[in-house]
């Protein structure tokens, strides 16, 4: 394709971010605020914070099916109809138009828009510890990884003070605390599990979640309103998005230039130079081919498309994929699984309520393998999330008979207190859980599709055992009565905590980028979304793909001020 030397000119910058998620606004952010130049690339629509949160204030009444997927919605989105609602629906992507190939079964989230899947997340923030940056080098699975807890601690403080995270400090080895707002409360029930725990075992607590949900005013957003609407998007800016908060930063500087409707199908590779020269595009819109150029590229796809797009990227130094010398491109892809827990019901406390609609839950750290603990049938650990409340007419209308005054007095009189909680339990990195490309199956852009071979294995589902076990425990310990242990047997995916498939490492050999989230074989090109993790603990991820992505900005401009990119 010829290209104009006036076209190229205006087409050149100093960086180019593809992907406008969690961490791809955390590059374009950081990048503007040096003062480069730096183009901003999204497959999907725009979505302008507080214009283009069409829900944001409907009542569920207001919906014309109220909050129920129709079986329209199931069968044209077999996947994504399990994760949206009419609410939210807007901010997803339609199965029917973006296929990709299961080989085992896979639930692949994704919401293509600018702002990404930081208009939806969960919002949960846990830094890591030494015990997650050590187990594969402790245990033998997956490789080192080349940084630990110190090289990070910095980026975690800095990323904390610009989201805003409420939360307590508990002075856990093995979750450091971090710099929080306020926390939010637990209620009544919540606080007597907690009790109950920390008398039976000294190791194990309940605290209130870290989320990036502002319990005050934070940055010129928030405070959160305790609505927990907030997959609508927050016109309050009460939480953490792309939208609400880098964009922003990013555009205020004067140096970004925001690209929807821009799929970028290749990396460019300059043979020469050895190193990228830019990325080729296909505008959505008008399906014309573009390319762009700059002196950096940070790829933020998230991990799958991130793999998808490496792979697809292909020259005569890198005839299997960008930057994949080491064949682990596309390899070693992790899911936490989030199936496994126990529910219970308590009697006492009928004399209290709540307020409002806290928009998190609780959390119960890690306790498992703390030291390798050889009694255990498994490797790693798993933390637990859940929460506690009062049962609602919803939970009742299905037991209980009659019609008429009692009948309402009955369905509108709180229920008992419960308490539903799981393991989010971490994946080991298999080499043969992976990503690959379908040259034989096309989208609409004639791009080929993504395939997706992952399952969890027998480490996963003895952890999941474990976590039923325990689980069930301090509920017996704590009082609870009708205890049930479930296990959902939700695929891979359905946490959508996706991570690995370009990992991090000390070698090149074994590793697709450094300690700085830099590309082996292509100097110029980083990563930092949830592709570049070696290993993937049992925290929620987001947080560290923020500090990776402060850390690996500056180090990116540490280096093309040197030259040396």
């Amino acid at each position: 394709m010829y290209i104009s030397d006036k076209n190229k000119q205006l087409n050149t910058y100093d960086a180019i971010v593809i992907g406008s998620g969690i961490s791809g606004g955390w590059a374009a952010m950081e990048l503007c605020k040096k003062g480069l130049k730096t183009l901003l690339l999204e497959r999907g629509r725009d979505v302008k914070h507080i214009i283009d949160y069409p829900t944001a204030n409907l009542n569920p009444w207001d919906f014309k099916a109220g909050m129920n997927n129709t079986l329209k919605d199931r069968e044209t989105d077999p996947i994504h109809s399990g994760a949206y609602s009419p609410a939210d629906k807007h901010f997803y992507v339609s199965d029917a138009e973006h296929p990709y190939v299961q080989e085992k079964p896979f639930n692949w989230y994704r919401g293509y828009q600018v702002g990404g899947r930081s208009l939806t997340w969960g919002r949960q923030c846990y830094r890591w510890s030494d015990l997650d940056f050590q187990a594969n080098h402790q245990d033998g699975y997956g490789i080192d990884w080349p940084i630990r807890y110190k090289d990070l601690e910095q980026w975690y403080s800095y990323a904390e003070s610009f989201i805003g995270v409420s939360g307590n400090c508990e002075n856990l080895a093995q979750l450091p605390d971090g710099k929080f707002l306020t926390p939010m409360e637990l209620n009544c029930i919540e606080k007597h599990l907690g009790d109950s725990i920390r008398k039976h075992d000294e190791h194990r607590l309940l605290t209130i979640a870290r989320v990036a949900n502002l319990t005050r005013g934070w940055d010129n957003r928030g405070p959160c309103q305790n609505r927990n609407l907030c997959t609508r998007g927050c016109p309050f800016g009460g939480y953490f998005s792309s939208n609400s908060s880098t964009i922003p930063a990013a555009m205020a500087t004067g140096n970004l230039t925001l690209r929807p409707f821009s799929i970028v199908t290749e990396l460019l590779f300059d043979e020469q130079k050895q190193k990228a020269k830019g990325v080729r595009v296909i505008d959505t819109l008008t399906n014309e081919v573009l390319e762009f150029y700059a002196k950096i590229v940070f790829v933020n796809a998230s991990t799958i498309a991130t793999a998808g797009l490496l792979l697809n990227s292909v020259s005569s130094r890198f005839p299997d994929g960008f930057g994949n010398g080491s064949g682990q491109l596309g390899h070693n892809l992790m899911d936490h699984h989030s199936s496994a827990g126990a529910y219970g019901i308590h009697e006492s406390y009928t004399d209290q309520y709540y307020k409002g609609r806290r928009p998190c839950g609780f959390l119960i750290p890690r306790y498992r393998n703390l030291q390798q603990d050889k009694s255990l049938n498994f490797k790693r650990g798993y933390n637990i999330q859940g929460h506690g409340e009062r049962q609602e007419w919803m939970d009742k209308a299905q037991s209980i008979e009659g019609f008429g005054e009692e009948f309402k007095a009955q369905l509108t009189t709180p229920g008992p207190w419960s308490i539903w909680m799981a393991g989010w339990g971490e994946c080991l990195p298999y080499f043969d859980n992976k990503v690959s490309l379908d040259n034989f199956q096309k989208d609409k852009w004639d791009q080929p599709l993504i395939k997706i071979d992952f399952a969890f294995r027998d480490n996963e589902h003895k952890m999941m055992s474990d976590i039923q076990q325990t689980s069930a425990e301090m509920f017996e310990k704590a009082g609870f009565k009708n205890i049930e242990t479930f296990n959902y047997n939700k695929p891979g995916g359905s946490t959508i905590h996706e991570m690995g498939t370009a990992r991090m490492g000390h070698d090149p050999k074994t590793s697709v980028l450094n300690k700085f989230n830099q590309m082996h074989e292509a100097k110029n090109v980083f990563i930092t979304d949830g592709s570049c993790m070696t290993s993937s603990a049992c925290q929620n991820p987001s947080l560290t793909y923020m500090a990776l992505t402060a850390r690996a900005s500056q180090f990116a401009y540490e280096q093309l001020k040197k030259g040396e990119l």
